[in-house]
């Protein structure tokens, strides 16, 4: 019967005991304070001036505007994050052979990369891609280039700055 008693009174403290440390250690935590709320941001491009639309991971991306004999297309997103976006596609080019009415367009493998980041003006939530490298991955075309009048190979890469909000384009000016 001793025994009994020393038992249950063994297990009355231990349970005492621990529940006092449960006790103890909720009321030392930390006191739990609501989640500040950091506003995302979403990561757009702009193609041509007067194309108001923001675009998020395109799957055609306009480079020559006024006329759209180059362009980018079958985009395929590997990354879309605010220090850079890539892409793998397709730079699809007219000939202009023998004009650019009468030409036909060829394809040529490409990588495109978006990087740099700017507000987009009267959109807070927006940052847009400031500058754009495409990369040739195969054989490069070659064009009429009006100022030297001689054919030239197009370059392996290339780097142009993006529009940062919908508008005009001024070069050097965002």
């Amino acid at each position: 019967m001793k025994r009994a008693r020393l038992g249950a009174l063994l297990i009355c403290m231990l349970a005492a005991c621990a529940l006092g440390l449960g006790l103890a250690g909720s009321a030392g935590a930390a006191p739990t304070r609501p989640a500040v709320q950091v506003p995302s941001v979403q990561m757009v491009v702009f193609d041509c001036p007067g194309h108001a639309t923001p675009l998020v991971r395109p799957k055609t991306f306009i480079i020559s505007c006024a006329d759209d004999n180059i362009y980018l297309s079958h985009l395929d997103w590997t990354s879309w994050t605010p220090a850079v976006a890539s892409a793998v596609g397709t730079l699809e080019m007219n000939s202009c052979s023998p004009s650019c009415v009468a030409g036909h367009f060829q394809a040529y493998p490409a990588l495109l990369i978006f990087w740099g980041s700017a507000l987009v003006k009267n959109h807070p939530s927006e940052h847009a891609y400031k500058e754009m490298t495409e990369i040739l991955t195969g054989t490069r075309p070659r064009y009429y280039d009006y100022q030297t009048h001689k054919w030239v190979t197009y370059p392996i890469t290339q780097t142009s700055a993006l529009l940062t909000s919908p508008g005009t384009y001024t070069p050097g000016k965002q």
